[in-house]
């Protein structure tokens, strides 16, 4: 069963590749969702898939070789929608 993982990404993370950067990392794992920069300087990542997949991609998101500086990632799980294509930057 698909689960949809919502990260939200605090440190210095707009304007450094970093979006690109996840994109990369979920297309590799075959995740559908998105990048999003938030107006309090955050990326929010939205991705669906399996547990593990998203989980291996939270795990990325922590692993100190993101582009930019990763001060903190809060995480939230729910089951997945079904209403995402593709993996994109916004």
């Amino acid at each position: 069963m698909d689960v949809r993982l919502n990260a939200w990404v605090r440190g210095h993370v707009q304007g450094v590749g970093f979006r690109w950067w996840t994109r990369a990392r979920a297309l590799e794992l075959g995740l559908v969702g998105s990048a999003s920069n938030r107006p309090d300087g955050r990326v929010e990542v939205v991705a669906e898939g399996s547990r593990e997949k998203c989980e291996q991609l939270l795990n990325a998101l922590r692993s100190g070789d993101t582009p930019g500086r990763v001060e903190s990632v809060g995480e939230q799980w729910s089951d997945a929608r079904g209403d995402l294509t593709g993996f994109v930057e916004r």
